[in-house]
This record gives structure tokens, sequence and C-alpha cells, in this order.
């Protein structure tokens, strides 16, 4: 094959020096441009007229079946760019077997083949990497990891070492002597670069320790941030807050500064409700006999009213208390029966997580009166299920509170104070109708 190759081209050669004496170098050198085209040509439809088409229907054909990488990997142009790159390699090889090593011409040839080469493996690594990314998303056990920034940082790191071995080629020198001048550059670079390094150094610790996936809410007040997180990239994190606006947020940002993460309270399955009322302190008093009665009717109630009934008046005779003033030994009140009633209601909610911390707790009595506190989960973490459960039960509460002779505390209003004007302009005139 060799030798046939070499007698070819001398009877090429013969032939151009017998009719252009003194332009047979270009002729042929034209002539092997023009036979590589051609033959690079008949390939490149050869590829993408018949190869590339059949690959296209095959994996049409397996959209809906577990080979889908197939389909990802053709919508990502992954074939077509490895096709090219092949052509590449087929233009090179030859040119190495019409031209000279050491000729101008498969030098140019040579150079521009490995350049096509490197930049269309490097898009093939690209869209590699793109349908690697869109299989995991696929996934539940890995679409809420931050594959997107890792995915950039990757493709940053492959641009970077592909500009230099492509400037290696063109410069005629070794890519590792451009690694090693890199470093007086370094301090350029690192301006140049700072965020999108930046982001990668974020992206793996978010990675690594698992502190923020796409579809997480994420709260982050410094920044205006408030709602569920789309995208995770090198640089920026995308939150789409609750009205549907949507803010950027510094891969970095989460690393250096603090945000909170709702995901813990997604995964619990319950949501908290820490939420006070204010009980006017003038409301509370001991349980008179007709009050009492009047709870035992109350069913979820009427279990702790005897109990504790019980109880008091078991002290009370071995105390020997004097019956006739309240002060003398244990007496049940309004507001501790009524602490006891929401407690038991909270557990017969049906909207109540059961197996998370419940309790109703007294706060420190103020100027705005006795602060009564519900903790509480509710069974759903959804907002706006949240939002009925927890308006349905202070609802009843603040429904329920005449029922044990208690007032809701509140600051004077503009229509009380009309109140006590219209009460002392009656109290004045029927005053001067008695002068009179």
């Amino acid at each position: 094959m060799r030798e046939t190759r070499e007698q070819l081209k001398q009877f090429l050669t013969e032939w151009l020096i017998a009719r252009l004496p003194d332009y047979a170098d270009l002729a042929f050198v034209l002539i092997v441009f023009l036979w590589i085209s051609t033959v690079a040509l008949v390939i490149h439809l050869i590829l993408h007229r018949v190869a590339l088409k059949w690959v296209e229907q095959h994996a049409n054909s397996m959209r809906h079946s577990k080979y889908q990488w197939r389909e990802t990997l053709l919508r990502e142009k992954f074939y077509s760019r490895i096709v090219l790159m092949f052509q590449g390699l087929i233009v090179k090889l030859q040119a190495g077997v019409w031209l000279d090593s050491d000729t101008f011409s498969m030098s140019l040839v040579d150079t521009g083949t490995q350049v096509w080469v490197v930049l269309f493996g490097t898009l093939s690594l690209f869209a590699l990497l793109n349908a690697f990314s869109a299989i995991l998303r696929r996934s539940p056990a890995t679409s809420q990891l931050p594959i997107t920034g890792l995915l950039q940082g990757g493709k940053l790191i492959i641009t970077i070492l592909s500009a230099l071995l492509i400037l290696a080629m063109l410069m005629g020198t070794s890519p590792l002597l451009l690694l090693s001048g890199l470093g007086a550059v370094s301090a350029v670079l690192m301006l140049v670069f700072k965020d999108p390094l930046l982001g990668l150094a974020a992206g793996f610790q978010l990675s690594a320790n698992n502190m923020l996936s796409v579809g997480d809410w994420l709260e982050m007040p410094q920044y205006d941030a408030d709602g569920d997180v789309i995208d995770i990239g090198l640089t920026t994190v995308k939150v789409q807050n609750w009205d549907k606006t949507v803010t950027s947020v510094p891969t970095y940002a989460l690393i250096s500064e603090s945000f909170k993460n709702w995901r813990g309270m997604s995964e619990a399955g319950g949501r908290r409700i820490k939420r006070s009322f204010f009980v006017d302190t003038k409301s509370i008093c001991f349980l008179t006999d007709e009050l009492l009665g009047r709870m035992k009717r109350i069913q979820i109630l009427a279990p702790y009213l005897e109990a504790r009934s019980s109880e008091v008046s078991s002290y009370n005779s071995q105390q020997n208390a004097d019956s006739s003033s309240p002060v003398n030994g244990r007496h049940l009140t309004n507001i501790g029966t009524f602490r006891a009633y929401l407690t038991a209601y909270l557990r017969a909610h049906p909207g109540i997580h059961q197996g998370m911390t419940l309790m109703v707790r007294q706060g420190a009595p103020g100027a705005t009166g006795l602060p009564l506190e519900l903790y509480a989960f509710t069974n759903t973490t959804d907002w706006v299920e949240y939002e009925r459960i927890q308006a349905d039960i202070f609802d009843h509460l603040f429904a329920v509170l005449p029922e044990f002779e208690l007032r809701a505390h509140e600051a004077p209003t503009g229509h009380d104070m009309r109140g006590m004007a219209d009460n002392f302009a009656r109290a004045g005139s029927q005053k001067d109708k008695l002068e009179g």
C-alpha cells in the first residue's frame, strides 16, 4: 500500500512538472487539498445523512424505555460532535498520506486538524456532561443535588485546559511550558475568575455537606430571598419567592453567610405552630361550683376535672383546709382548666401531629395581660393547609373563652374612648337635671 501511494505521488508529481514546471508544487498541494476535501465531504454526508439518521431513529424508538440515555445524548448533540471530531482525524490521516511531514502545508493541516479535534472534543465533553446532568435529574435519589454548579465548574476547568492546549498548538510549544508560566499570571486569573472559583468551591461544599438542594425552601432575609430554590449554578443560586419573583443569591454567600433551610421541616412531615394570645388577668378566678358543673359537661375536659377535683379534695381533707376562704387549700382556676382544655383539644385535633412536641404554656405576665402560647405541629407541611389548621384552632380558642369566663386582653380602642365619653356626658346630664 505504501509503495502504491509513493508511485502515485511520483507519477502525479512528474506529470505536473512536465506540464506546469514553475507551479508543480503548488498544483500538487491544491490537488491534494481538493482530494482531501472531496473525501471529507463524502464521509460527512455518509456519517450525517446515514449513520446519524439511523442513530436518531434508534434513540427515539427507545425514548420511553430504560435506555433513555441514548435519546438524551442525541438531544445534547453528543453524537454529531463526536462525528465532527472523527472527521478531523480523517483529514489529518489523509494529509499524512499525501503530504510530507516537513512541508508547510502539512504543518498547516496538522495544526488545523489538531485544533479542530480539541475544539469538538471539548464540545463533546460538554454535551456528555449536559446529558449526565439531565439523567441525574430524572432520578428521585439525585434530582435534588446541586448538580448544575458542579457541572459548570467542570466545564470551566475543561475550557481552561482546552484553551491552553489550543494555544500551545498554535504557538508550537509544549502545554507543560504554558502551565509552568501560568503562575506568573495567577493573580490576574484569580481576579478575573474570582466569582467562578469561589462559586466552584461553594458548590463542592454545598454538595459534600448536603446543605442545599434544588426544591428546598430557602430563607435569606439579607438578600430578600424567601422561597423555593429553582437552580444552583456556578456563581448564583436562583430562588423563586412566594410572590413569584426570582432572587439571585451569590453561591459563595451560602457558605460565608447564614441562611435558613426549611428542608428539615418538610422531611419531618410537620410544621410548627408557635403563637401566643393574651388573657385579661382581671378575668382569672377560681372555679365556682356553678362554673365547675358547667365545665364538666365538656366531654374532652370531664376526665381531667374528675381527676383534678378528686386530687384537690383529697389534699384539702388531709390539710384540714378551711373551705370558707378560697385562699386556704388548693382550688381549680378557670385559666388552669382552660389550659387543660386546650391541651386535650389539640390532642384530639385531626390536623395536629401527635408524635411531636405539643403543649400549652404560660408566659410572663405584663402590661398586655397573661400570654398563653400554643406550641404544636401540624401533620402537613403544605402552606395553605397549615394556615387553615392554625386559623381554625384560634377561631375556636377565642370562641370558647367566654365559656371559661375569661376575656382576651385588648388595648383601649377609639370605640372604647367614645363609649367612655358618652357615659361621662350622660352622667353630667343627669347631674344637671338633679341639681335643677
